[in-house]
Formats: C-alpha cells, sequence, structure tokens
C-alpha cells in the first residue's frame, strides 16, 4: 500500500486575488458574491497564504517556473511575455525535453503523472506534455482557446488527447473537470499520483457554459473586445469551482482523501473584470495587482485546518521544491532549484521563507523585488519604495523618505539580476487590450 501522498496542483488562469468568496469578492455594487463554494469549504478545511506572489505577472513565464522550480528567466521560452501563436513550430521557445520538470522527478520517484488543461510551453514537434515528464495529457497547448469551439486565437482547432488533435462537444470548463475525475476514477492506492489541472478560466473570451451562440460572434482573434460583464466572469469562476467540487468528491470516493497534498492558486494577477483589492494594477503589471494571488492548500494528514498565513510570502515555484520534498523525490543535481520548500509554513504561521522575490518584465521595463514588507518597483525609468503592510495599494512612493533602504533594494535586485541571463533583444512583450483597444461603432 502506498503512503506517499498524492498531489494535485489546480492553476486557474488570470484570476485575481479578491476574485473568489474566501478574499473578498465584491459585485458591481460592492455585495459579496457567492462564487466559490468549494474553494471556500477547501480554505476552510486548510490553509489559505494570502501573500503568495505568482512568479511572472503573465501566464507562461509563470508555467516555466513552475514546471521547472526554477526562476523562468533562466529559460529562453520563459522571455517571452507570453508565448504567442506566431512561435508555432519553433525549436527553441519552449521547455526543453531534457530539462528536468517537477512531472519528470516525479515520475522518476514513482508517481503517475496526468496533465489535464493548459500546457502553453512551446509547441509541437519539439514541446509538449509528454516531452517533459507527463504520462497522459488532455487539454490545449497554446494560451487561450474558445470554451465551445476550442480553437485557438487563430482559429486552429487546440484540443488534444496526448498528441491527437481531437473534437468534444462541450464547455471546456466542464471537459477538463470531467476529465481529471476520470483520471482520479482510474488511480489507485498502490502508486501515487500527481495530476496537474490547469484551467483555462477565467481567461477570455468571457462565456459562461449558457453562452454557445455568443461564442461564434466573439472569437474575433482572440480580441473580444466588447464581450464579457463582471456577472459572466463571475459565473466562469462559479462554473470551475464546481468542478474542483467534483475533484474533491473523487478524492473523497476514492478513499484518497485524507492523503492528497490539493494545492490552488493562480497564474499571475487578475485582467479586465477582475477585483484585485485591495491592490491597483492587473495582469502584465507587477504591481500588487498583477502577481498578488490566491493561494490555498489542503492536505488533511499534513495541515491543520483553519488557517490563514499572513507572514510566509511565496513564489509559483516554491511549489515545485515542495511537492517533490513531499513526495520524497530528489531535485536534479545539474538543475538546481531556485524555489523554496514550504513545508515549513504549513502548521506555523510565522515562519519567513528565506531570499527575496524577484521579478522583471519587458513591458515598460518593469522590475521589483520583495524583502519582507518593503518593495522595490521601477516602470518607464521610474524608481518607487513602497511599504506594502502598511501600503498594499501601492499609492505612497517612500523613496525620498527612505533613501538607504532604496539603495538595499536596488542593490539586492541587480545583485540577483546579475546571476540570470538578460532578456534578448528579440523577445516579444504583449500589451493587454485597453479602451483605446476597442472597436469604434460606426454609423
Amino acid at each position: 500500500m502506498n503512503q506517499r501522498p498524492h498531489l494535485i496542483f489546480i492553476l486557474a488562469d488570470d484570476l485575481g486575488y479578491a476574485d473568489l468568496g474566501c478574499t473578498g469578492v465584491r459585485d458591481a455594487y460592492n455585495r459579496p458574491v457567492d462564487v466559490s463554494p468549494h474553494l471556500d469549504r477547501m480554505a476552510a478545511e486548510g490553509l489559505r497564504y494570502t501573500r503568495a506572489y505568482a512568479n511572472s505577472a503573465v501566464c507562461s513565464p509563470t508555467r516555466f517556473a513552475l514546471i521547472s522550480g526554477r526562476w523562468q528567466y533562466r529559460l529562453r521560452g520563459a522571455a517571452e511575455e507570453p508565448l504567442g501563436a506566431p512561435v508555432q513550430g519553433d525549436k527553441v521557445l519552449g521547455i526543453p525535453p531534457e530539462h528536468p520538470t517537477l512531472p519528470s522527478l516525479l515520475r522518476e520517484a514513482g508517481y503517475a503523472t496526468a496533465l489535464v488543461g493548459k500546457w502553453h510551453l512551446g509547441f509541437p514537434p519539439h514541446f509538449g506534455p509528454l516531452q517533459s515528464g507527463y504520462d497522459e495529457f488532455w487539454g490545449f497547448r497554446g494560451g487561450g482557446v474558445d470554451y465551445f469551439a476550442h480553437t485557438g486565437p487563430r482559429g486552429g482547432p487546440d484540443l488534444w488527447d496526448n498528441d491527437q488533435r481531437i473534437e468534444r462537444d462541450g464547455y471546456l470548463t466542464d471537459l477538463l473537470s470531467e476529465r481529471a475525475v476520470d483520471f482520479i476514477d482510474r488511480q489507485s492506492n498502490d502508486k501515487p499520483f500527481m495530476l496537474s489541472l490547469h484551467y483555462s478560466a477565467p481567461h477570455w473570451p468571457w462565456l459562461t457554459r449558457d453562452d454557445r451562440e455568443e461564442s461564434k460572434r466573439t472569437w474575433n482573434n482572440g480580441a473580444h473586445l466588447d464581450g464579457g460583464d463582471i456577472d459572466t466572469y463571475h459565473r466562469m469562476i462559479h462554473h470551475m469551482d464546481e468542478g474542483i467540487g467534483q475533484v474533491m468528491a473523487a478524492l473523497q470516493r476514492k478513499g484518497f482523501d485524507d492523503n492528497t497534498l490539493v494545492v490552488f492558486t493562480s497564474d499571475n494577477g487578475g485582467e479586465r473584470f477582475s477585483n484585485n483589492w485591495p491592490f491597483v494594477g492587473q495582469k502584465m503589471d507587477l504591481l500588487e495587482g498583477g502577481i498578488r494571488v490566491p493561494l490555498i492548500v489542503r492536505w488533511p494528514r499534513g495541515i491543520a485546518a483553519g488557517q490563514i498565513n499572513h507572514h510566509t510570502a511565496s513564489l509559483s515555484m516554491d511549489w515545485t521544491a515542495t511537492m517533490l520534498a513531499v513526495a520524497g523525490a530528489t531535485p536534479h543535481p545539474g538543475y538546481p532549484l531556485d524555489g523554496v520548500d514550504l513545508r515549513a509554513s504549513f502548521n506555523d504561521s510565522t515562519w519567513p521563507r528565506p531570499g527575496d522575490l524577484f521579478w522583471r518584465m519587458k513591458a515598460r521595463g518593469q522590475r521589483a523585488l520583495v524583502r519582507g514588507r518593503w518593495k522595490y518597483f521601477r516602470s518607464d525609468g521610474v524608481d518607487f519604495l513602497f511599504d506594502i503592510d502598511k501600503d498594499p495599494r501601492e499609492r505612497a512612493n517612500l523613496a525620498a523618505r527612505h533613501p538607504e533602504r532604496l539603495v538595499e533594494l536596488q542593490a539586492a535586485w541587480e545583485d540577483l539580476n546579475a546571476t540570470l541571463p538578460p532578456i534578448p533583444e528579440d523577445a516579444r512583450s504583449f500589451k493587454l487590450f485597453s479602451h483605446q483597444d476597442m472597436p469604434v461603432p460606426t454609423a
């Protein structure tokens, strides 16, 4: 009988910090919304972190960090903000098959591994989930797909069962949930498993399961410029939450519930309809709204219920180190992990993660470093210093008041940056759609 924990990593796409019930979601009139009863219950039965950060403010760089357990800046593909359709067939822009990954190291340690949902780490024939440690894959390879047509922004089909393109009728969030449950139902306690469940929700196009006709109208090169509203966005999150409830019920039904470590988070901050309160900024910003994300962890055998950790700051890549440690798997000595094992914080809310949190982006020349309560931030050549404990909205620039602190954090950023490859000149950075991009009605 296997005694090692099963592992499930659930990743939402473009979900903001305050988009769940347990993190304070509100509607357009600032009223509480019941969008995530299953995730709220998961938080009550486990541990919620309030100082969790994504490795990047955009999707594929965070995914490079998560799968490798290392700063995404070490890999050329992660310099793209994010990987886009034009790089299909590129031999460089992806996670190299020879690079050790979370699923490959777990598979070597005896785990069954599966990815259900979004890949976004390079295109075939040179890159893919089966080439990077997953035993099976069911989902899509690009950055976003239509929820009904299952096509990418350029109209090409993007739904796969392993390496075969497939066609299925149905709302994508529901199909991913069903496949995740199917995977769990096929497992036994004789062998541990690791399931990556990477939803597309609530990434655009903003469509609920009742919006099949709307999908035919709005899938205009992926932009969906005139689509969506706050209610639609909240329903998309609720659909995902329903699927997570089905996954948790499957664990209970199979007798896996007590010894399964389940982690839920987002790949970056929210976008158009997200409520990141109290933070400002959004996806593509290194302000708190672009990188602060919800983080919920449940493991009845290893984590006491009802905890909220306000102290431990963490990054996405820390979960690679943590899951390998929980599984008793050994990192590859040739690719030392940059992420930190967070197990000490599971039942000690005062445990401080060692090391600084570090970011850089080509977009607007942004850089950021967090050390304790202090945050150094630069955008468009202007330096800022924030006390994010007292000023989480990053409204008061304290650079002139604490020049010595600013110099200290600037130097720390430069020192860490010097250990990593520079951003290549040819790396691309895609801006979010703004009001200036909205189509103008014509008479």
